[in-house]
């Protein structure tokens, strides 16, 4: 009898069997706060009507239509409509089915564009599992041990992980800015290096935000060398992080950016954008796929963005973004063993510390079951293992937002007492 790998270790204990908006249904009828949205992909919640009826009329009448083979309006629609949200410039899209897919075309697009080998990337960062993105991955061994001799030319400079080296913020991005500075003068010099490659959040890495100072001192050093600017919103894009972007709390604009998760709410969709005048410095051939732009899943991804906009969805993850830090902050003041607590938006964690500051992941773990117990669905990241993070669909409201962080104090007493 075939079975499931033993990897596939769950998260929860949960059997789903039906989702409703911010909520989870098991096979017994049990109902769950869901604010983990599918590691922060179902952003207009579960089953939205909208996204369910679009792609239902799609499956009825073009399931796929392999997109070098044949065009297909879905594909043409969601094409046109993203230029309405894409950074001013990025008129040109390649789509894909997965994120390490999308961060692999982009570094391919850098190789080529630019004559230049090497990627840098920073200390922390999460850009996937596949050979090439786990090369570019640094938020735990699990992730590239074993495995090598990964994909050459990655290189890894300091993320400005103000709490980890117990410094302000901008005492961290003065250290970060002059390490990557020290970098393209020792290991990855100026002239060999195609690009940087940044999350606007550390996802897996423990959810920090890049300080806005950060991203544009990537910004000005790219403009200076001749590099590319790529910047990974798998997981902080369509709204998460309370603008639509997650970049767009600086100043900072990429030369590329990378899509996926939230795009089209559950159906597997990611893309990378560029300027056409970029793109088209991709080598005839590196760009394709048998799945990408799937019509079903563009058809989601076309209703998703239009419920986004018709329903101020970004407007609501900075409104109950808002609340869910203030919510996160008081469960903290009352309990010593949460560390930190941090985010943007609907992106937000606790990180739990020792006495004297070391990372506790068995607390952080005892507080993630307590919750999952008492029927809140939450995640865990970080390096240690020792950080919670909160995800919640972006049409979650504030009596949602206020049962959740109910249940996360009850979780944590429980955890700690």
């Amino acid at each position: 009898m075939a079975q499931l790998s033993p990897l596939l270790k769950q998260a929860t204990p949960v059997l789903a069997e039906r989702g409703e908006g911010v909520y989870l249904y098991d096979t017994e009828g049990r109902r769950h706060l869901d604010f983990t949205a599918g590691i922060g992909v179902t952003n207009t919640g579960h089953c939205h009507p909208r996204v369910v009826e679009a792609a239902q009329k799609q499956v009825g009448t073009l399931i796929h239509g392999q997109y070098t083979t044949v065009m297909h309006e879905p594909l043409l629609r969601l094409t046109e409509a993203l230029g309405e949200v894409l950074p001013e410039g990025l008129d040109s899209l390649f789509y894909l089915n997965s994120g390490s897919e999308a961060v692999e075309a982009a570094v391919r697009l850098a190789r080529h564009a630019t004559g230049r080998q090497n990627i840098v990337v920073f200390h922390g960062s999460f850009h996937g599992r596949t050979m090439g993105a786990a090369a570019l991955t640094t938020a735990g061994t699990k992730f590239r041990a074993g495995i090598g001799p990964l994909m050459p030319g990655a290189a890894i400079a300091p993320f400005p992980q103000a709490f980890r080296y117990g410094w302000s913020e901008e005492e961290a991005t003065r250290f970060a800015l002059r390490e990557l500075d020290y970098l393209l003068v020792t290991a990855s010099p100026a002239s060999d290096t195609a690009a940087f490659v940044v999350e606007p959040v550390l996802g897996e890495g423990g959810y920090i935000p890049a300080p806005p100072a950060f991203l544009e001192g990537l910004r000005e050093r790219a403009d200076r060398h001749g590099i590319l600017l790529i910047v990974d919103e798998v997981q902080t894009g369509f709204g998460r992080t309370g603008e639509f972007w997650g970049h767009e709390h600086s100043a900072a604009r990429p030369d590329v950016l990378i899509t996926a998760k939230g795009l089209a709410s559950g159906f597997p969709l990611s893309a990378i954008a560029a300027p056409t005048a970029l793109m088209e410095k991709a080598r005839p051939g590196s760009q394709g796929g048998t799945y990408g732009g799937n019509a079903v899943s563009c058809a989601a991804a076309l209703a998703t963005l239009r419920v986004v906009q018709d329903e101020d969805l970004v407007g609501n993850a900075a409104r109950q973004g808002a609340r869910l830090s203030d919510g996160l902050r008081k469960v903290a003041a009352d309990h010593p063993s949460i560390g930190d607590v941090r985010g943007l938006g609907l992106m937000q964690a606790s990180e739990f510390t020792t006495p004297d500051g070391e990372p506790d992941a068995d607390t952080a773990q005892r507080a993630h079951k307590a919750a999952a117990d008492r029927g809140l669905l939450l995640l865990t990241c970080g390096a240690y293992g020792n950080v919670v993070r909160m995800i919640p669909p972006l049409i979650v409201t504030e009596e949602q937002i206020d049962d959740g962080l109910a249940l996360w104090s009850a979780a944590v007493a429980d955890a700690t007492g």
